[in-house]
């Protein structure tokens, strides 16, 4: 489910060079994960089931999708970075980046994981 409060970030906050590929994250939570509730959470883009599930950070050279549960994730993708003891992301800077194959293994991980 889309939120006006997310249009109204993507629009002040996303790059236009960068709005097609928070589209896309969008398309592929709403298919992968349509119980989610997509809200501004952190300052962000984010969707939550009964936790976070994934947020999205933005900078002015990419956009950093981040899985709250990642660490427990198998990544069979090799795509996930970082060391902490829960978030794992991707940094994503053109369109053609979002492996969608690999995405929709992240979010039905997300899912599950979530409804534990």
């Amino acid at each position: 489910m889309s939120s006006d409060a997310v249009d109204e970030y993507v629009n002040a906050k996303v790059s236009p060079a960068h709005r097609p590929i928070v589209a896309d994250l969008r398309a592929l939570m709403a298919e992968c994960a349509p119980d989610a509730r997509e809200v501004i959470a952190y300052g962000s883009p984010a969707w939550k089931g009964a936790k976070t599930l994934a947020v999205i950070s933005v900078s002015k050279t990419h956009l950093t999708f981040a899985f709250a549960r990642g660490a427990e994730f198998a990544d069979a993708h090799g795509a996930l970075e970082g060391v902490g003891k829960a978030t794992r992301h991707v940094k994503l800077r053109r369109p053609e980046d979002l492996d969608r194959e690999a995405f929709r293994d992240y979010i039905a991980q997300a899912v599950a994981l979530d409804s534990l």
